[in-house]
């Protein structure tokens, strides 16, 4: 299936990055902090990004692959990021927006909570402009509180906002080529990485880094791109290919690259559970998942799936996963039991 063949370019591709990466300088490369995608793209004008305000003729001619090739990691999440780069003026307008994104994807703060922390050291790793370090200083009251990212101008947000709000953190710029985290080991209680690993050219390499500075007992929580959702199976396989008839010429995982953080997003990978379960095996973790939140912008699509089913176009695959669905009181789709969202969550540990 298309599928299959997606991820085994995935793993190959990891491969080879590993092999010429020694020492685990996989990276940071991505930081969008807080749920979900952004905001719910409906045409490639939706998706346009900071950065293309200032291109040239020549490099309006390239094509949005050859453009993330072009771009840095740290570039993009610094022209790019989950405000807009938006300046709060009171902590009210803040904690206002902090609840409205939440709540764009159900139930994202059940499955990654950021009350509750009372007491712990708190790591944000791709804090962003600091949504999720606003909720665990507004909602928890940490011992210590880090947030790190690979903006330097997203850090500067991030404080800016806190400050709002009387709120402090610890801030710390992290390298898009170097895995490593400036911190001791077995020195934070809770790690909170939401929509950050399917950014990054070697997700084992940053697992570790979470491992080692996680004390026993501690806990890690992560938002990766879930491959059985509707933004894949719907929005990218049916939406964009087949009606608006955009990167029908690419494998599925890469054309849902270029739909979810922007058309030149340097990378943006998608997994099954069992798949990222099986890279934090390798990291030396045990985990669990714990559901998937599902993006409003999904859930608007749903009346599509009868025209996708109904077109002989749309690939098997991608038709049986919307004839499978069921749905709950409140009209939520779940596919196998679980919520056909697009935001996987996970639940890791020490093994």
């Amino acid at each position: 299936m298309e599928g299959k063949k997606c991820m085994s370019k995935l793993r190959s591709g990891l491969s080879r990055i590993r092999k010429g990466m020694r020492e685990a300088s996989a990276g940071f490369s991505a930081l969008r902090a807080g749920p979900g995608t952004g905001a719910a793209p409906a045409s490639t004008e939706e998706l346009r990004s900071p950065t293309e305000e200032l291109r040239s003729p020549t490099e309006e001619s390239r094509s949005p692959t050859e453009e993330s090739r072009s771009v840095t990691s740290a570039g993009y999440w610094t022209q790019h990021n989950v405000t807009q780069h938006r300046r709060f003026a009171t902590a009210e307008e803040s904690l206002a927006y902090f609840q409205w994104r939440c709540d764009q994807y159900q139930p994202y703060l059940d499955l990654l909570p950021v009350a509750g922390h009372d007491g712990k050291v708190v790591l944000d790793y791709g804090c962003g402009p600091g949504h999720d370090l606003v909720g665990f200083a507004h909602y928890s009251n940490p011992a210590r509180l880090i947030g790190m990212d690979v903006s330097p101008s997203s850090l500067d947000e991030a404080r800016l906002r806190l400050g709002v709000h009387n709120l402090e953190a610890e801030y710390e710029l992290v390298d898009e080529n170097n895995a490593r985290i400036s911190l001791d080991d077995e020195s934070v209680d809770y790690v909170h990485s939401s929509g950050v690993l399917h950014h990054v050219p070697d997700p084992v390499a940053v697992l570790r880094e979470f491992r080692r500075v996680l004390r026993p007992g501690g806990e890690i929580r992560v938002m990766i791109y879930n491959y059985d959702s509707l933004w894949l199976h719907l929005y990218t396989a049916y939406v964009v290919r087949l009606e608006e008839g955009r990167y029908a010429d690419l494998p599925i995982c890469e054309a849902f690259r270029h739909l979810t953080d922007g058309p030149h997003c340097p990378i943006s990978n998608v997994y099954r559970p069992a798949e990222f379960l099986s890279l934090a095996t390798e990291a030396g973790l045990a985990g669990e998942h714990l559901g998937n939140a599902l993006a409003m912008h999904e859930l608007s699509l749903l009346p599509k799936r009868f025209a996708a089913v109904l077109d002989e176009r749309f690939p098997r695959e991608h038709r049986h996963f919307l004839l499978d669905l069921t749905f709950d009181e409140r009209g939520h789709p779940f596919w196998q039991g679980e919520r056909a969202g697009v935001d996987g969550c996970f639940r890791l540990w020490r093994s």
